[in-house]
């Protein structure tokens, strides 16, 4: 996981505020996410928006463009369902900025998840993101890139918790995490049984199968 921000460029800068209620109106947004709206959301910036009439780079079906949001919290963070549902109401794939103000210093994170469009609803992996940073931080160039998906990719990569393996794109990067999260919490459950199982037999079987979930895991983890 990286802890880069980005300079977004200039030429693609979109300004537009969007009233949070835009998104918590929609009839598929439940109450109790509309109320994290509420509650966590100060204010919704589009910010940039990265398309090849914007910064020249080609776009495809599958990335056609690249929105950059950035929202002000009104406590320490915004939920992942508020994210979640401002993604499935936008048809680009979206890095999210989220701010907030802690002891009167300004901080600030990236966060994304891999969206895959399609005809329906997009599909998201889960949030991957930075740990949050002075506002003044220096900020990178954007990473080199010759379309919209190497340099979605580009983006997305490094934030991910596990290395991208050669030639792997992000919906493999995106489906291997899950499996890493789904062993993970296997492993922990195996964990706690061992320690409270009180006869030995069954105390050997569970060794033996933590031992083959650790080893899945450790080869799903490695770049």
């Amino acid at each position: 996981m990286t802890d880069t921000l980005y300079r977004w460029p200039e030429a693609a800068k979109f300004g537009r505020r969007v009233p949070k209620e835009k998104f918590y109106e929609r009839g598929t947004v439940s109450t109790a996410v509309r109320e994290k709206f509420i509650n966590d959301v100060q204010r919704i910036t589009w910010a940039y928006k990265l398309a090849e009439a914007t910064i020249n780079l080609p776009g495809t079906p599958t990335v056609p463009e690249i929105q950059v949001f950035t929202i002000d919290a009104k406590t320490d963070d915004v939920s992942e369902a508020v994210l979640g549902a401002i993604d499935k109401a936008i048809p680009f794939p979206i890095i999210f900025e989220i701010a907030r103000h802690r002891a009167d210093q300004p901080e600030v994170r990236m966060v994304a998840a891999h969206k895959q469009l399609g005809a329906g609803t997009p599909k998201l992996s889960p949030y991957y993101s930075t740990g949050w940073q002075p506002e003044d931080t220096l900020r990178q160039a954007l990473p080199t890139a010759i379309t919209l998906p190497t340099l979605y990719a580009a983006l997305l990569q490094p934030l991910a918790p596990i290395i991208a393996r050669p030639g792997e794109e992000m919906s493999d990067v995106a489906a291997r995490l899950a499996t890493v999260r789904k062993l993970e919490r296997e492993v922990a459950s195996l964990e706690r049984k061992l320690r409270t199982e009180p006869q030995l037999n069954r105390k050997v079987e569970l060794r033996r199968t933590l031992k083959t979930k650790q080893h899945e895991l450790t080869v799903l983890v490695k770049g």
